[in-house]
Parts: structure tokens; C-alpha cells; sequence
């Protein structure tokens, strides 16, 4: 390899050194191999250098992204003190070394990126003296695919700029928008094993596909626009009837609302103790968040209700305005109560026993709305089925399709919204396969 190659590889290495804030950008698989493979080409290891590059393709194709397209949405989902600071902040208001490091940084990851495969293979080939050149993973911008599963599609023309640093504005907002880190990659996540998770393929179900309970409906999302407009939301307690699509209402929000920072975090009831911790890490980020407890009850001896209690009525902590919590429960009273808890006159009772029972009953009542979903009842049902049949193009007749539906509910899990999708569902394969 010639002087001016090896001093270019040299310049890049030193470069990707020199990053201050965007450090995380190469920080996963597919940077830390490409800096695997400039390090084997300056080391001139003819074996090193081509299970380098071989490791380098590997990383890029399972992103399914070019090396430029990678390292755009590596920049717009990192998270440091400018991309931080940015979400609440204008670009004008920022510290001036913040703003002249992010502008050093774009500079350095487009000097990079012009370092894409086809440069790389060449200079893989003349180290491990092949006769023919290596397959260079390049996509097109058609085949290049989105940014993220959760998040919307890559908005900056940074390809077209001759200068990365020229569309901080533009990123700025970007981060103002859509969220840095976790919170800019996901919309729904999860607690898990004592840290959130994302979610790469939350539920995508609209609040249009959701038929009856309309009052249910506006009430929620009334409380939900409240949230979003920064006022002090109500908690919610969505309890009736199984099947009737309390959780997917809840999980419906995010298609609505995502856009405008609306977060969804899935805690199960097993990790209810770690609710205040949850909510103290979410306090002083910009987005909003629906804490989602499904499917909420109680057993008498269980003591994780306390935890959710702290964060229902506070503590000596503020309650942060950005997150309420969205609980659904198929019981009216979240923890069961038994008539051995009922004070009876024996001495061995409890002397202020109906402070007990007094406490288990109005737990629920913690909840600053309540919305509550009764059984379907058959012109419902039937309508549910014939908005989800429109929706899935089922052209029978409404006499035959009310007939079926009745039947599959007789059948099955009685009427309910579950039941009307699990029928059209089971209708939409079924014509398939006769067609």
C-alpha cells in the first residue's frame, strides 16, 4: 500500500478520535468494525484486514443501511449533553462550546462517511493482494430502509449538503421533534429487569379501528391531549368486561399522538416496585409518558400496590407532569377482598380492622378517572364486526356476516370487541384460501 493511502487511513483514525459529543455514533457493531478494519489496513494484515471488512459488510447488511445512511441515523439518535440540551432548547440559547463541538463532530462523521465500501475495498484489496475486487455493500436510496422501526424516515437532505455542520438547525429540530436516545429510536418500551427496553414492533393499532365505547374513547383522549398540552393529567383506571379493548384503546394513543412525544411504558404488575424509580429517571425529559399497567389486581398479602400508590397521590417528591399512569383491570376493586377481612368482635381482630377493608376499596378510587367498559351487547357486537369487515375490504352480505359473527360469538367468547376481531380475522383467511 502506498504512503498517501496509509496516511489517509492514518487521517481517518485520528479523526474518529477527535469526536466530543458524538462519541456513540461508532460506538455499536458497524462503527466499531469499520474502525476494526482501518486498523488491520494500517497494520497492513493481509488476513486481519479482509476478516475486518468481511465482519464490517456482515454489521452493515443486517441494517439493511448504506455507511452514510447508518452513521445520519446514528447522529440523529444520539444521545449527549447537545442533543439533550437541544430538545428544550433553541440552537441560538445553547452553550457556544456545545454548538462549535456538535459542528466539529458532523464535520468529522461526513469526513468518514465518504469512506464507504468502495474505498474500503480497495484498499482491503491491495493489502491482501487479491486478484478481483470485493463485493461492496451499497444500497440505493430506493432500497435503503427506514431509519428506524419506530421512528419516521430520515427528514434532512444531509446527502445534498457539502457541509454536515450547515443542517444543525435543521437536526435541532429534529431532536425537539422526535427524542433523543431510547426515547427518539422507540415509542413504546418496556421495563425489564431494572431498565427500559425498546419495543421494535409495538402494536400499530388505530383509533379509528376501535368501534363502541365512544365516550370511553373521548374521555381518554381528551385526558391524554391534556398531558401532551402540559397540564396536570388524570391517572386512569379502564376496568370491565374482558375482550372489550381497554388495552388496545391505551395502546392506540401512540399512532395518534406519537409524533407529538407521546411515550408508551409497558410495566408489568410484577415490576410495580420499581415504579418511583421509573418515574424519577422519566422527570426531566421533554417527551410525555403513559406508564401502562395491564390487566392490574391485587392479591390481599401483595404489597406492590404501595409502590403504585406513591405514584398515584405523591410523596414528598412533586409529581412530574410528564407521566401518568394508564391501568386497566377487569375488577372494579383492585385488590380482592375476602369476608374474613371484615371485622368481626373477637379479640384477636385487628382493633381498627375497617381501616383495613376501607383501604383495600378505595384504592381504585386513587385513580383521578375512571372509565368503564360494559359487556357488549349484540347491535355492538355486530357493529364492531361490520366496521372491522369494511376495513379488511370483506364484501358478504350484512346478513350473512351479522349470521356468522352471531354464531362464531355463540361459538366461542361471547360478544365483545375481541371476539369481533377474532372472527374477522379468522373470516379474512378464510376467503383468502377460496380465492
Amino acid at each position: 500500500m502506498n504512503s498517501q493511502a496509509l496516511q489517509s487511513i492514518e487521517l481517518l483514525q485520528h479523526q474518529a478520535a477527535s469526536l466530543l459529543l458524538y462519541q456513540s455514533v461508532l460506538q455499536g457493531e458497524v462503527g466499531q468494525a469499520f474502525l476494526n478494519v482501518l486498523q488491520s489496513l494500517r497494520q497492513q494484515e493481509r488476513l486481519g484486514c479482509l476478516s475486518a471488512y468481511g465482519d464490517w459488510f456482515t454489521a452493515l447488511a443486517g441494517q439493511h443501511h448504506s455507511w452514510q445512511t447508518y452513521l445520519l441515523q446514528q447522529i440523529l439518535q444520539a444521545e449527549n449533553p447537545f442533543s439533550q440540551q437541544a430538545q428544550t432548547m433553541e440552537l441560538a440559547d445553547l452553550p457556544k462550546a456545545l454548538v462549535l463541538a456538535a459542528r466539529h463532530d458532523l464535520r468529522v462523521l461526513q469526513s468518514l462517511s465518504t469512506c464507504d465500501g468502495r474505498v474500503l475495498g480497495e484498499w482491503v484489496q491491495t493489502v491482501a493482494q487479491l486478484p478481483n475486487p470485493l463485493p461492496v455493500w451499497q444500497l440505493d436510496d430506493a432500497e435503503t430502509g427506514p431509519i428506524a422501526p419506530a421512528t419516521p424516515t430520515l427528514p434532512l437532505p444531509f446527502q445534498q449538503e457539502s457541509d454536515w455542520s450547515n443542517a444543525l438547525t435543521a437536526i435541532t429540530d429534529y431532536y425537539r421533534q422526535f427524542g433523543v436516545g431510547l426515547f427518539g429510536k422507540y415509542r413504546a418500551l418496556r421495563w425489564q429487569a431494572g431498565s427500559l427496553v425498546g419495543i421494535a414492533h409495538p402494536d400499530r393499532l388505530h383509533l379509528d379501528e376501535l368501534v363502541g365505547y365512544d365516550w370511553q374513547k373521548a374521555a381518554l383522549t381528551k385526558n391524554t391531549e391534556a398531558l401532551l398540552s402540559g397540564y396536570r393529567a388524570l391517572h386512569v383506571l379502564l376496568y370491565g368486561s374482558r375482550g372489550s379493548g381497554k388495552s388496545s384503546l391505551v395502546k392506540a394513543l401512540l399512532q395518534t399522538y406519537g409524533d407529538r412525544g407521546l411515550r408508551l411504558i409497558e410495566v408489568a404488575k410484577a415490576e410495580l416496585q420499581h415504579l418511583p424509580v421509573i418515574v424519577e429517571h422519566l422527570r426531566s425529559t421533554p417527551q410525555k409518558f403513559i406508564i401502562f399497567v395491564d390487566d392490574l389486581s391485587f392479591e390481599e398479602d401483595d404489597d406492590a400496590y404501595k409502590a403504585l400508590k406513591v405514584v398515584l397521590e405523591g410523596n414528598a417528591t412533586a409529581r412530574p407532569p410528564n407521566v401518568v399512569v394508564y391501568a386497566t383491570s377487569n375488577r372494579r376493586h383492585l385488590i380482592r377482598e375476602f369476608f374474613g377481612d371484615r371485622p368481626r368482635p373477637s379479640d384477636a381482630d385487628e382493633v381498627n380492622a375497617w381501616d383495613t377493608v376501607q383501604e383495600k376499596l378505595s384504592f381504585s378510587d386513587r385513580f383521578g378517572l375512571t372509565l368503564t367498559f360494559e359487556p357488549a351487547d349484540q347491535e355492538s357486537y355486530l357493529a364492531i364486526v361490520r366496521h372491522l369487515a369494511a376495513q379488511a375490504a370483506i364484501a358478504l352480505p350484512v346478513t350473512e356476516l351479522d349470521h356468522q359473527a352471531l354464531q362464531w360469538a355463540t361459538r366461542h367468547n361471547g360478544r365483545s370487541g375481541r371476539t369481533a376481531r377474532q372472527f374477522v380475522d379468522f373470516l379474512q383467511a378464510e376467503l383468502g384460501n377460496r380465492a
